[in-house]
């Protein structure tokens, strides 16, 4: 199984760089890890501080990390953070946050790289948000005796980790020291697969929401502006295409009443 793990990531890379020329993301995935681990292993050889290392998938991953990562640096002000992602959509979003100490891409998993990788980071600790269970990673992680999790971690029965022929997947769950999970119903699961190091955490997308509720309100001008005839405002965030049909009636019976 690991061979098809490495053969299909092998393959994942091999079609993003043949549809870089007519895919702008797929471009930026192959051109961010051009001569990526010289460069981490530049950006950080000076670097004298203990690290704490996070991961995130893409955008709305670091959004659910974010208050995590904000909480590490006020705990521990010494350290600095590694901030990595796999899409371009989170990095090239985040690149300069300056939540962060270095933020880079991730290299795709293989045995060389999560070595490679590690040893120029050496993270005091490893934090996955969400997903992204990287098995040479968690395994180079272990090996040098650094601990790994998984924080807002959510899981589904029909997920291949559940599966009678999930071993090989179900053993890189084992890698991790802890696993933080949004919900109940997936620390059961876990623990249903023989997973103990499972706690229900919640989901860390709530401590934003509340932060931002107590913070003090800021002035937005643009807003402000648009609401300025006191019609009513209808707010569709986050829409799916399968929202449409409900919002769709809604819109036409009140298009002149609202905003």
């Amino acid at each position: 199984m690991r061979f098809l793990y490495s053969l299909g990531l092998a393959l994942y890379a091999l079609l993003l760089r043949l549809v870089a020329p007519f895919n702008p993301k797929a471009a930026a995935w192959v051109a961010g890890r051009q001569g990526l681990l010289p460069r981490i292993a530049q950006a950080l050889a000076a670097e004298t501080a203990p690290r704490l290392w996070v991961h995130c998938a893409s955008l709305g991953e670091f959004e659910q990390g974010r208050p995590l990562i904000e909480g590490l640096r006020r705990q521990y002000p010494g350290h600095k953070i590694v901030l990595t992602f796999f899409s371009p959509s989170g990095y090239e979003v985040r690149k300069n946050w300056a939540g962060a100490d270095y933020v880079f891409y991730l290299p795709l998993d293989t045995a060389d790289h999560a070595r490679a990788f590690v040893r120029a980071v050496q993270p005091k600790l490893a934090i996955f948000v969400k997903y992204e269970f990287w098995y040479y990673y968690l395994r180079e992680l272990r090996e040098q005796g650094i601990p790994a999790v998984v924080v807002a971690a959510i899981f589904r029965p029909n997920q291949v980790f559940f599966k009678p022929w999930g071993g090989f997947f179900r053993k890189i769950l084992s890698q991790l020291q802890h696993i933080f999970t949004q919900n109940e119903a997936s620390a059961e699961l876990l623990r249903g697969i023989g997973l103990t190091h499972v706690r229900v955490a919640g989901d860390t997308r709530f401590d934003t929401v509340a932060a931002t509720a107590l913070a003090p309100p800021r002035a937005l001008p643009l807003v402000e502006a648009f609401v300025a005839d006191g019609a009513p405002v209808l707010v569709a965030g986050s829409t799916w295409p399968e929202d449409l049909p409900a919002l769709a009636p809604l819109l036409r019976k009140h298009a002149r009443a609202m905003r």
